[in-house]
């Protein structure tokens, strides 16, 4: 993710008129997580600034977006795919702006001991994707398994839901989402 998260988040508070205190509340989170993170004190995981941004709501893609898309846009060299991890985590968006969009597609790269962060992720939707090279550990709901290169999973998002390298080498995943939530 982008230095300028906290910046980019209270710029986008305000121009929705939102306080610290709504946002926080709509989001389930404390207020001083808001206030850390516009200051600059605190860089949140994706999973974390994912939750925030479900209380607005905006998606990931739409909080990084500094252009829209054009909407008969069909093809993307790979340095287009927009980029929304950090920390170890890289995820490639296909396309840019997809609030009127139904699909997200995404080629993931988690190196070796990274995970989507302390808190599970759940939203609307379902999700799926298929492991291409490395070892990744989903843990869906209750349930965890570690899947290997042409290995898949596909759930239901609205179950808790997190990902970690459990491996010595980057794995890479394509992955899919409808509707999108990144």
């Amino acid at each position: 993710m982008n230095d300028d998260v906290g910046v980019r988040l209270r710029s986008i508070r305000q121009q929705l008129g939102l306080s610290q205190r709504k946002l926080a509340k709509s989001a389930g989170v404390a207020n001083a997580t808001i206030s850390q993170i516009e200051s600059g004190t605190i860089n949140p995981t994706v999973s974390m600034l994912k939750r925030i941004l479900d209380g607005i709501p905006l998606s990931l893609s739409e909080f990084f977006s500094d252009e829209l898309e054009l909407a008969d846009k069909i093809f993307f060299r790979a340095e287009e795919l927009r980029e929304l991890g950090k920390d170890g985590v890289s995820y490639r968006q296909v396309g840019l702006n997809l609030g009127e969009k139904s699909l997200q597609m995404m080629k993931e790269c988690y190196q070796p001991g990274t995970t989507t962060g302390k808190h599970p992720l759940t939203h609307q939707g379902e999700e799926c994707g298929i492991v291409l090279s490395g070892k990744l550990e989903v843990t869906v709901g209750n349930q965890t398994q570690v899947l290997k290169a042409g290995d898949a999973y596909y759930f239901n998002s609205q179950l808790a839901h997190q990902f970690k390298n459990s491996g010595r080498v980057p794995c890479e995943v394509i992955s899919a989402c409808t509707p999108p939530s990144f």
